[in-house]
């Protein structure tokens, strides 16, 4: 390791120089512990771009922190927690020393290697020290059931003793593994079930006495590392299980969990996904769409046809609105139009980001991930249309007491009702589609009636999702189909249900919603 840093350039650079400056050794969970109440005290945000846990993961972690524990993150997929591991470097110090060419990270004043003790031993104050960065102090392993106890812990190396011309028994000949050689570092080991039982159990030793063995060496080797691990809550049950001895050595589990609300979901989707400038400065996105898409998630999160043991990963809407925004810049470009938004029709083009997100019952299997991604969209656009526009189920039940006047939708569901349809193309330009939707009696003056001082823009984007809306709640009809959307009367669709069927997977009925 060399000083590559610049801020490690006037550090000293031998034994004795580092001890003419007073520095005092201390464990790395001590570092921890030292940083993270400095952090607390000057009111520093602990776990930045971590949203969400505020008031649950972040307080727990910091708790376990200042016990000096190691953790266990337990919670689905795209918690964050990995994230929330890999940030505890930022609570590390700056640089450590440790001695030059130590396998293990040494503290040249607390060694603990045989290689280190001999270097001290025969060199004393002018050992050479080298200062590692925070950064470097991270260890990640993924469990999967091929990792072995050599990965982990470590293995004779015979090309070692065969250079060093050693035997065998001894200490010089081990190839320390990826734990030892993570000795004063932060070492995460993600998806631990997934670790066969007898490799769990290697690690008992180094989480709770500080020895290790290695083909028949039993060394005293008290490593000093902040052990985070992560776990599938389904993992106990699926694919294997914490055993419980090493459970009970990992001092605080935290539970993890998703976003509680839109708001939550909305700004880990901006801060997350991933959309060029170019695309920012040519396609525009509301706010409603935006919800519409982070309500997918949530609808899936609730679904009879997903796999709630598995969970739904944060992942899925940041992807679905980078593909929103794509559908959208791939439609302008088509048309060459300069800018454009991103429209209720464009959603269609975010369901490869939910059907490969979502793990489905057998249910959700036979219906099939196209058709269980489609309803989720719909669900999503049913559960925000009330958040704008009036309750259309509550008008339905009070239709027999109902007046013309007092149903906002009447004129544009009698417009449907007299044979007309609309067929929304997916490539339609803006302004084609704008006219459309004028077509429809009584749609502008809905939306202006609830939205009077919305723009042009805001007032088109409204007007469709009326439509859709309504479909949802069984008012008019809506069919999918391959390059475009069709609405027209419900009662017309019902007639021809038949003809409508045969239409496969691409085609979607809005009254299968209820």
């Amino acid at each position: 390791m060399s000083k590559k840093n610049a801020g490690a350039n006037n550090l000293p650079g031998t034994l004795g120089e580092l001890k003419s400056t007073g520095y005092k050794s201390k464990s790395i969970k001590d570092e921890v512990r030292n940083n993270l109440i400095k952090k607390l005290q000057q009111g520093e945000v602990t776990f930045p771009g971590i949203m969400g846990y505020e008031d649950s993961v972040i307080p727990d972690t910091e708790r376990a922190l200042l016990s000096r524990h190691n953790i266990l993150f337990l919670g689905l997929r795209g918690q964050a927690k990995t994230r929330m591991a890999r940030q505890m470097t930022d609570l590390l110090d700056e640089y450590i020393p440790i001695i030059a060419g130590s396998d293990i990270n040494d503290d040249p004043l607390n060694p603990i290697s045989r290689v280190g003790r001999d270097l001290i031993s025969q060199m004393g104050d002018s050992t050479p020290i080298e200062w590692m960065h925070r950064s470097e102090r991270y260890g990640e392993k993924l469990a999967t059931p091929d990792v072995s106890v050599a990965d982990l812990i470590g293995d004779i190396d015979p090309i070692k003793a065969a250079n060093l011309k050693l035997n065998f028994a001894d200490e010089r000949v081990i190839h320390y593994g990826i734990i030892p050689r993570s000795n004063r570092c932060i070492f995460v080991i993600n998806e631990l079930p997934d670790l066969q039982a007898r490799i769990q159990v290697s690690l008992f030793n180094i989480l709770q006495e500080g020895d290790i063995q290695i083909r028949g060496f039993k060394l005293r080797l008290p490593l000093d590392i902040l052990f985070v691990f992560t776990a599938n809550p389904e993992d106990y049950t699926n694919r294997g299980a914490i055993v419980t001895p090493l459970k009970d050595r990992i001092e605080s589990q935290i539970l993890t969990h998703y976003p509680k609300s839109i708001e939550t979901s909305l700004s880990i989707t901006e801060q997350e996904a991933d959309i060029l400038k170019e695309q920012t400065d040519k396609i525009k996105i509301s706010d409603l769409v935006k919800r519409l898409i982070e309500q997918v998630a949530f609808e899936a999160r609730g679904s009879e046809m997903v796999d709630q043991k598995s969970g739904v990963s944060a992942r899925l809407p940041i992807a679905a609105y980078e593909n929103a925004v794509s559908a959208a810049e791939r439609r302008a470009v088509i048309n060459k139009e300069k800018e454009t938004q991103v429209w209720i029709s464009d959603l269609v083009g975010i369901i490869p980001s939910i059907t490969g997100k979502v793990e489905l019952v057998y249910e959700g299997e036979q219906e099939g991930p196209y058709q269980v991604a489609l309803n989720l969209v719909e669900k999503s656009i049913r559960s925000q249309f009330i958040q704008y526009f009036p309750n259309p189920e509550a008008l339905k039940k009070k239709r027999v007491q109902e007046k013309e006047s007092d149903n906002p939708y009447r004129s544009v569901i009698n417009w449907f009702d007299k044979g007309n349809n609309l067929n929304v193309f997916f490539n339609t330009k803006d302004a084609d589609k704008i006219q459309l939707l004028y077509k429809v009696d009584g749609l502008y003056s809905l939306v202006k009636k609830f939205f009077p001082r919305a723009n042009e823009r805001e007032n088109a984007l409204l007007m469709e999702f009326v439509l859709h809306g309504l479909a949802t709640y069984s008012m008019i009809s809506k069919k999918v189909m391959e390059g475009k959307i069709e609405f027209k009367d419900l009662m017309g669709s019902m007639l021809n249900i038949g003809k409508a069927s045969s239409y496969g997977e691409d085609d979607f009925e809005g009254e299968d919603l209820n």
